[in-house]
C-alpha cells in the first residue's frame, strides 16, 4: 500500500515523520510523493496555535473529501494536546498522540483487520524516556535532522507545547552516535540537532548539549553539526566555553528572543532579561568566528502598548539579528495568555509586524552585503533551473553558484547580492 505524508509544524515533526516513513518501509509499505495514487494519508500536525489546529482539521478533511476511499492518519501535536477535538475529527480513521506514533504500523494493522476506528491517546507522563525508533536517512535532503531531546519545563504562559510534548527527555549519547553512523553511511555531512528545548540537553544529569555535539563530531564522516532553536537562560558560560572547541559546530544559534521589553518578557513568564540576553549574544559574537544570531520576536502579546514595542524594536537594533522571524501573537485555548486582559487589537499586530520587518530587513541586507569578497564553504543543496545551484555557508547564509554537485561543500567567492541571497563563484 501507498502512503502520503502530510507534515506541519516544527523541525522535530520532520524528523518524527522521518521515523514514521522507516517504520513503514520496514514493514513493506510505499512511500509516495504522489497523492493522487496514495492509500493511506497521515497527517503529521502541529498546534502552537489556534491557526495550526485549523490547518490540520482542513487537511483531514481534504484527504478524506478527495479521497472517500483512502485512510486518512492523524497524529502529533494536535491530538496529543486536545484528543476530544480530535476524537471529533471522524474524517480521521486513525488518530494517534505523537506519544504513540510509534504505534503507526499496529494501528494500520488494526484498522484493516475490521475497519473500526483506532484511537490511541496516551497523556504524556513525568519522568517518562525519550523513546526513538531512529532514522538513517531524510529524504531529498544534503542535511539530517537529528532529534535528541524532547519535551519543556518552561511553561510560558503564551505556550501549549509542554502539554503537547511533555516534560524535558533526552536520547542517550550511545543512541546519538548509532543513528549519525547510520545517517552519514548514507552520506550525510551536515548533522542539525533539534528538540522541543534543546539547550535542557542532559538535563538531570551530568550531560549537557555540548556532550551531545561531541558525540556527533567524533564521526569523522560529519563535516558540520548545527544547532536547532535555543532558549537563552540554558546557554551558561560553561556551555558556550565548551561548543567553542567544537571545530565542527556552525557559528550559527538561533536564540528565541520573543520581546527586548523587560515588562513583555515577564507577562510570557520568559526566564531572562533584556540584559541577560544582550550579554548572551556578545559572549557568542566573540567565542565564535563569523558568528551570526536568528531568533523569533512575538509582537502584540497582551500588554503590550507602543512604548513596549518600541523598546523591542531598538533592541532588535542592538543586538543586529542577521535574521528575524517577526509573528503576531495568536490566542492559545489552554494556556495563561489566552485569559490575560490588554489582548491587542489585530490591526494594531499587523502594523507592528510590518514595522519591525522593515527593521530587520535593512539589517538582514547589510549582512548579507559585508560578506561580498569572502570565500565561503557552501554546502550545495538544490540543483535549480539554468544550472544554477543553491546552498548554505556554515554561518546559514544562502548562495547560489554556477556550478556544482548537490552534497559536496564547495570554496566559493562571494561577488553581489540578489534579493535574500549571495551570489557566488
Amino acid at each position: 500500500m501507498k502512503v502520503f505524508f502530510h507534515t506541519l509544524g516544527c523541525k522535530v515533526n520532520q524528523y518524527e515523520t522521518q521515523e514514521m516513513r522507516e517504520q513503514l518501509n520496514k514493514n513493506g509499505y510505499e512511500i509516495t510523493e504522489d497523492e493522487g495514487i496514495a492509500d493511506i494519508f497521515v497527517i503529521n500536525s502541529c498546534t502552537v496555535t489556534s491557526e495550526s489546529d485549523r490547518k490540520t482539521r482542513q487537511c483531514v478533511r481534504h484527504y478524506k473529501k478527495k479521497y472517500p476511499e483512502s485512510t486518512v492518519v492523524l497524529t502529533g501535536c494536535m491530538p496529543q494536546s486536545f484528543p476530544e477535538m480530535a476524537e471529533k475529527l471522524t474524517e480521521a480513521d486513525i488518530v494517534l498522540g505523537n506519544k504513540n506514533n510509534k504505534l503507526l504500523v499496529k494501528s494500520l494493522i488494526e484498522y484493516f483487520a475490521d475497519s473500526c476506528r483506532v484511537l490511541y491517546l496516551e497523556q504524556h507522563q513525568s519522568n517518562e524516556p525519550l523513546v526513538s525508533t531512529g532514522i538513517s536517512s531524510f529524504e531529498e535532503r544534503t542535511r539530517a535532522i537529528l532529534k535528541i531531546e524532547d519535551g519543556c519545563d518552561r511553561f510560558c504562559s503564551y505556550c501549549i507545547i509542554p502539554k503537547a510534548r511533555g516534560r524535558v527527555r533526552w536520547k542517550p549519547i550511545e543512541d546519538i552516535k548509532k543513528e549519525v553512523s547510520a545517517l552519514t553511511k548514507n552520506g550525510f555531512r551536515e548533522i542539525v540537532l533539534v528538540g522541543i528545548n534543546l539547550s535542557a540537553y542532559g538535563k538531570g544529569s551530568d550531560l549537557n548539549l555540548s556532550d551531545a555535539v561531541f558525540a556527533v563530531a567524533e564521526n569523522e564522516n560529519v563535516e558540520r553539526i548545527r544547532l536547532g532553536s535555543l532558549e537563552p537562560d540554558h546557554i551558561t558560560d560553561e556551555l558556550i566555553e565548551k561548543l567553542s572547541k567544537c571545530d565542527k559546530l556552525c557559528p550559527q544559534f538561533h536564540i528565541s528572543l520573543q520581546s527586548g521589553c523587560d515588562k513583555i518578557l515577564k507577562k510570557m513568564n520568559r526566564h531572562y532579561t533584556s540584559d541577560e540576553y544582550y550579554s548572551l549574544c556578545e559572549k557568542l559574537r566573540k567565542e565564535f568566528k563569523d558568528c551570526t544570531l536568528t531568533t523569533d520576536i512575538m509582537v502584540g502579546f497582551p500588554y503590550e502598548d507602543e512604548e513596549d514595542f518600541q523598546i523591542t524594536k531598538e533592541f532588535a537594533e542592538k543586538v543586529m539579528f542577521e535574521k528575524i522571524h517577526i509573528f503576531p501573537y495568536s490566542r492559545r485555548s489552554g494556556t495563561v495568555a489566552d485569559k490575560m486582559d490588554g489582548q491587542v487589537e489585530k490591526s494594531v499586530k499587523a502594523q507592528r509586524v510590518s514595522e519591525l520587518s522593515q527593521v530587520a530587513d535593512r539589517i538582514r541586507k547589510d549582512f548579507l552585503e559585508k560578506q561580498i569578497g569572502d570565500t565561503l564553504s557552501v554546502l550545495v543543496e538544490e540543483k535549480q533551473k539554468d544550472n544554477v545551484y543553491f546552498g548554505y555557508t556554515a554561518n546559514y547564509t544562502p548562495v547560489k553558484i554556477s556550478c556544482g554537485n548537490v552534497g559536496e561543500i564547495k570554496k566559493v567567492k562571494i561577488v553581489s547580492v540578489q534579493d535574500d541571497f549571495c551570489i557566488g563563484e
